[in-house]
């Protein structure tokens, strides 16, 4: 009752916090000004990194950035509000960094539909900085700005990839190259996600280990590092939720309790949730949510059932991303109705080469500026392992058949989940034939035992009826004597006896 209690009071909050925010985002004035497209000069704090929006060259022309408005004048009326918007301007805005608060003027316009925003500001002109940011911010935009520009070396390609994998920015991304990422299921690897948030803290906890560090200084470390690399990266709602759920284990373990990865990622969604309710309807955060429980619950199963003969390396290669993608399948289908035939091989094929981009492009990072030509040798390296990625890509999507259309809307999602569901069983079933055999003939056994139960019910039924003179003759009935023999339904007698057809001797006439 105690649990149930506090789950009750989390959601009442969150509910509460929520109905707050959208009272803010689709009420009252600004609201108003969003609807009738008003011309504004706006305040707004950037909330999130840059995001280029590629045009039909390939190039950026386009800057996405996510903001919180601080005021907003229009029509001689200030209006003082906090609504998330997402501001659409040239190239200027794509040096600005979280933190940072800027005036710009524009036209308002109604968000997209699925959108968390209150809407977006089409700017109008360059944004003129009123505060200069963090300086962490300010540092990982110039440490972000040095790596994109010492991997220009590298082919095409690799100079698109690798600085997404690492740091995030996806500026230089080849749009042909992003297109068959998405049609073969790869677009996660295209930026930075939970999965390289993952890595990073590994690798920190191996190298605390290595160095025979105590409990809490390792853990100290850990959780610096990660903020970081956080902070390196851009607070993503993917990369928020594998922090913090990798934050919560670090500090369990520093504590001397262990935990399990189901209970990190529900206290990890519960703080998200509370913090920024809106993040409910982030299609981001919910494929990542679902990606990360469809591993925690799914992925050893799979790994268990997989013979032991395979490599333990390669089940779990084969099985995390088929486990992901069970769950994430219904959800990718309401944004992109296509169904991702060789997504599977293709991230097992990618799986391997994911780590060392992110590992090696991690630490080439900060040797930028430190040691530039330890660095050039670790992106080159990092480079490498990224084409790799590419080509698979490339190649997959290349294939006959790679995107197949899907009905779009509830028809797709429930189809989907219906595939999911069909692709567990013939998992398990392949997986484990002795166990299927076995199951078929309890059911065999049990679906007999019913048949047997029903049919001795019936006949006591009947048996305790009356049946009335000249009634039931002709019709189908029981046979109570067997004679050994399974139970029929034979037809019941007439009452007439049968005229005896006589048969003649031989010779007889």
């Amino acid at each position: 009752m105690a649990a149930v209690g506090v789950s009750l009071m989390l959601a009442a909050a969150a509910a509460a916090q929520s109905a707050a925010g959208s009272a803010q985002r689709f009420d009252g004035p600004l609201a108003e000004a969003i609807a009738a497209g008003r011309s504004v000069v706006a305040i707004v704090e950037v909330a999130g990194s840059p995001r280029a929006v590629t045009g039909p060259g390939g190039a950026a022309e386009r800057w996405s950035v996510p903001v919180v408005t601080q005021e907003v004048s229009t029509g001689g009326a200030r209006i003082r509000t906090h609504a998330p918007l997402v501001v659409m301007g040239g190239q200027d805005w794509g040096s600005l960094v979280p933190g940072q608060t800027v005036r710009a003027a524009g036209t308002l316009r109604p968000a997209e539909p699925g959108r968390t925003e209150a809407g977006s500001l089409a700017a109008s002109t360059a944004p003129a900085r009123t505060t200069a940011g963090p300086v962490l911010q300010e540092a990982a935009r110039e440490f972000r700005d040095r790596f994109v520009s010492a991997a220009s070396f590298l082919e095409p390609d690799a100079r698109g990839l690798l600085p997404g994998m690492v740091t995030g920015d996806t500026s230089a991304l080849d749009q042909g190259l992003g297109n068959a990422m998405k049609a073969v299921g790869m677009t996660h690897l295209t930026a930075v996600s939970g999965a390289n948030c993952s890595l990073v803290l590994g690798a920190l906890l191996v190298l605390c280990r290595r160095f025979r560090l105590p409990r809490a200084p390792a853990a100290g470390v850990a959780l610096a590092g990660l903020a970081l690399f956080v902070v390196l990266v851009g607070p993503d709602a993917s990369v928020l939720r594998a922090a913090l759920m990798g934050a919560i284990g670090v500090a369990s373990l520093a504590g001397g309790r262990s935990g399990r990865g189901l209970s990190f990622l529900c206290l990890a969604v519960i703080g998200l949730l509370l913090s920024d309710p809106a993040l409910g309807s982030s299609f981001g955060f919910l494929l990542s949510v679902l990606a990360t429980l469809g591993i925690i619950l799914l992925g050893r199963p799979i790994i268990d059932w997989i013979p032991v003969v395979v490599p333990r390396w390669l089940a779990a290669s084969v099985a995390v991303p088929l486990s992901a993608q069970l769950l994430c399948g219904p959800v990718i289908v309401l944004l992109q109705p296509q169904f991702a035939t060789y997504a599977l091989p293709a991230n097992v094929v990618a799986a391997p080469l994911v780590a060392p981009v992110t590992l090696l492009g991690t630490a080439a990072v900060p040797l930028v500026a430190l040691i530039p030509c330890a660095a050039t040798v670790l992106i080159a390296v990092a480079g490498a392992f990224s084409s790799g990625v590419a080509a698979t890509a490339r190649f997959a999507a290349q294939l006959p058949g790679s995107a197949l259309p899907w009905p779009e809307g509830v028809p797709g999602l429930l189809s989907m989940l219906l595939l999911s569901a069909l692709t567990f069983a013939v998992v398990w079933a392949a997986a484990r034939p002795r166990h299927l055999i076995r199951r078929i003939q309890e059911a065999h056994t049990g679906t007999e035992a019913l048949i047997e139960l029903l049919e001795i019910r019936m006949h006591r039924v009947r048996a305790a009826g009356s049946l009335e003179p000249g009634r039931g003759h002709g019709r189908l009935g029981y046979c109570t004597k067997t004679s050994g023999r399974d139970l029929r339904w034979p037809l019941r007698k007439s009452v007439k006896p049968a005229l005896q057809r006589r048969t003649l001797p031989p010779g007889g006439t």
